[in-house]
């Protein structure tokens, strides 16, 4: 009787570029099956042949033993007719008329390729560009799909005829590994200094001369890194600007050149017990810097380290990572202190990727440029994560190593682009069941960020080839992502949906959560968002059903005087809370030695601000009054700040403030009288901040008792740049699920705008419920 079966298997999911089909090759011939696995531009096909228990291993192999930076979306299996065959290949890669999203993203290098990379007897011994089918740029080098070398960035580089047989070889860790070079034949770096010059030439070209060359510019770069210059350094995803991380003068000229007044700059170390020397490390956290997606991640910095304190001012936290990329081994191997290691940029601009761009925008912040000849497609920033005192993982900035991943959902999507919002701008796009977000593109706030922004959406819709049913945007008609969908939308004759910007942070919590169009109280904070009735939102209370959204509660609206100048200087926050609050005399006890006091108090009587409900507003105006810090410069700085003092309070019991509920209107001008009452009794501002922040989060819950109280409904979505502060997000989801609540955040998106553009995405799905 022949049990001989063949089946066609169609894969989708993160499948190219990270070894799949070398691993579905390799358990195949193990099993003796016949067959082939392919790429095509859906993901990977696998036809597979041989007894129906052997090919029931081969499936259960598969689900659970992919390799490790693959993910498998789906898997549909059909019986096609036996053709006999017994022995098993890899095809070509083949061009079908449906794309999908596969496109691996870039991973930090692997043990192996470390391993390599620093063993003298290696052929392979101090290449900065060695990589396998675990590890190596992806996403930031592909110009095409399917993910072949072709498609990339290093078609440009013929591989050599042991790079060749090492890719064709399917005993190979490189076996279709498409970065694969050595320094025979793929690219090299070089430093140059201020005036494009080769601080050392390149004479002999052969594989040792060029080893050579390798070693001695890697130790003239750490030697200039000791001199206290800055260098420009072209990493996997863009340039990136380093320098020593402990002494004040040269983070200080690093920040005066790239015109980064406070905001935190990352340290990468040599190694993870290095970090143990400067920071607390959980078990996850650990897990986490190791992993291949190798982010920046926040730890807690230890006392009297020999980091500058300029590198994060007035922080308890450090942004830590390990190198990623085999040039930034052989950089830390060599100098083996920790270095800073930022975004080369100027501040609120894209990073830098292309040589000759480098040399042009980053003269005169860098001292010298350690570039290579591999061109980088697309910026792609690196990620940033924190874990929090509970293990809730909060991502911040979702880039390398994430990007671009698909997201999936329970539900098809028809073909939409979301174009995100102003600040921690991202895009998306679904296709299918699938969302794809673009890398973190950053605030919109400049002409190369404006590019940028466009060149993203551009690439999306090329590599998925999506026409959009839909073009989705957020409210605020003065955005720039606004009127670019609007001339879109004119455009491609596409109709334009605008989502309330509280409402997006909800629904890509929902979205992530698989709770999309079920009953849900959403909790919206942040700072600023444009509302339905004009006014700027930001301390949002929902109940979202049925397609539909009521705005239950929100904060008492706060004075902005003198407008967006009060975002930075919040002391004018400050000034207008004790104000609104009747406390002048307060206000000028605390605040009258500005120069500008008696004016903002003029304009405040004369009705001269702006009004916001922004529940971060709320907290850079407390933290100003406390003394705290009483400038932003750079967006949350004050917010964090005071977040990062409740830290140090040697109280915990320290109770709440009263504060008054009246109508729809959370009224918080007890909780400021409450502030100063305690400031005049000399309690110190860490047991203020902490009774401040225990405030907030009895808000919350109140209002979500509230809300649950008509609607019976117990699941509540938490979401906004609010929810980036750790005490606030695990006190609340531990104090809900105490009452009997489900708690929904974000894991997979930042709760900051860097993720809106996915409720933005699923916006039309969201409204399809409407009854």
């Amino acid at each position: 009787m022949n049990d001989t079966k063949r089946f066609l298997i169609e894969v989708k999911g993160l499948v190219e570029g990270v070894g799949f089909r070398p691993f579905v090759y390799r358990v195949a011939k193990k099993l003796g099956l016949g067959g082939w696995v392919k790429n095509d531009t859906k993901g990977v096909l696998i036809e597979v042949e041989g007894k129906e228990s052997k090919i029931e291993e081969f499936l259960n192999t598969i689900k659970t033993l992919h390799p490790k930076a693959s993910e498998i979306l789906s898997i549909h299996i059909s019986e096609i007719p036996s053709l006999g065959e017994k022995e098993f290949s890899i095809l070509q890669s083949v061009k079908s008329k449906e794309k999908f999203p596969i496109i691996p993203p870039d991973i930090g290098i692997c043990d192996k390729c470390r391993e390599e990379l620093l063993n003298r007897s290696d052929r392979r011994f101090l290449y900065p560009f060695i990589n396998c089918t675990d590890c190596g740029p992806r996403f930031s080098i592909v110009e095409d799909v399917p993910y072949d070398r072709n498609n990339t960035s290093m078609k440009e580089f013929e591989m050599c005829p042991t790079c060749k047989e090492e890719y064709e070889n399917i005993r190979s860790r490189r076996f279709h590994a498409q970065p694969i070079a050595c320094f025979t034949c793929g690219p090299n770096i070089s430093l140059l200094d201020a005036n494009q010059s080769r601080v050392i030439e390149r004479q002999d070209f052969s594989e040792n001369g060029l080893r050579d060359y390798t070693r001695k510019t890697i130790i003239e770069t750490s030697r200039l890194i000791f001199q206290g210059n800055i260098i420009a350094l072209k990493g996997i995803g863009g340039f990136q600007l380093v320098c020593r991380a402990d002494i004040d003068d040269v983070v200080r000229k690093l920040r005066t050149r790239k015109r980064r007044e406070e905001k935190p700059f990352a340290v990468m170390f040599r190694r993870i017990k290095d970090i143990e020397d400067y920071c607390y490390i959980s078990p996850k956290e650990r897990e986490i810097l190791s992993s291949y997606i190798a982010p920046i991640v926040l730890l807690r910095k230890k006392k009297n380290t020999k980091i500058s304190e300029l590198v994060a001012p007035r922080n308890p936290f450090l942004g830590c990572m390990l190198p990623y990329s085999p040039l930034h081994v052989l950089l830390m191997e060599e100098v083996k202190i920790p270095l800073v290691c930022t975004s080369g940029n100027i501040s609120d601009e894209p990073i830098c990727i292309d040589n000759d761009e480098a040399l042009q925008r980053l003269m005169g912040i860098a001292d010298y440029f350690l570039i290579h000849d591999r061109k980088i497609v697309r910026h792609v920033d690196d990620s940033v994560i924190r874990i929090t005192p509970s293990g809730n993982s909060l991502l911040l900035r979702r880039a390398r190593g994430f990007v671009p991943r698909p997201i999936t959902l329970s539900r098809k999507l028809p073909n939409i682009l979301a174009v995100g919002g102003h600040l921690k701008n991202t895009v998306a796009v679904s296709t299918d069941n699938y969302v794809i977000l673009s890398q973190h593109i950053g605030d919109l706030e400049t002409l190369e960020s404006v590019k940028a922004f466009e060149r993203s959406v551009n690439d999306l819709l090329r590599f998925y080839e999506i026409k959009p049913r839909y073009i989705v945007c957020d409210l605020h008609p003065d955005y720039y992502s606004t009127q670019f969908a609007e001339a879109l939308s004119e455009k491609l004759e596409v109709p334009l949906l605008k989502v309330q910007h509280h409402l997006a942070h909800i629904l890509s919590v929902t979205a992530e959560n698989d709770s999309l169009g079920e009953k849900v109280i959403g909790v919206g904070w942040d700072g600023t968002g444009y509302g339905m009735d004009g006014e700027m939102w930001g301390s949002e209370f929902f109940l979202v059903s049925d397609g539909k959204f009521e705005r239950v509660f929100h904060f008492l609206p706060i004075p902005l005087v003198g407008g967006e100048k009060a975002i930075r200087e919040v002391y004018r926050i400050g000034i207008a809370l004790l104000l609104l609050s009747s406390q002048l005399d307060e206000a000028e006890r605390i605040f009258g030695n500005r120069s500008n006091f008696n004016q903002i108090v003029s304009m405040y009587k004369k009705g001269m601000y702006v009004k916001s409900c922004g529940a971060g507003r709320l907290f850079d105006g407390v933290s100003s009054i406390l003394g705290i810090s009483e400038h932003s410069n750079f967006e949350g700085q004050s917010a964090m700040e005071l977040e990062f003092a409740l830290y140090s309070s040697r109280e915990s019991n320290v109770g709440e403030y009263e504060y008054e509920i009246n109508g729809k209107t959370v009224d918080w001008r007890n909780i400021v009288i409450g502030i100063v009452k305690d400031l005049k009794d000399g309690v110190p501002r860490e047991t203020i901040s902490l009774k401040f922040h225990n405030t907030m989060v009895k808000i919350i819950e109140d209002c979500v008792s509230k809300i649950a109280k008509f609607s019976l409904c117990n699941k509540v979505a938490l979401s906004g740049g609010v929810f980036q502060n750790s005490y606030i997000l695990d006190t609340v989801i531990r104090r809900l699920e105490e009452s009997g609540f489900s708690v929904m955040v974000n894991r997979k998106v930042p709760p900051n705008d860097g993720g809106i553009s996915l409720g933005q995405v699923v916006y039309p799905l969201f409204i399809s419920h409407r009854t």
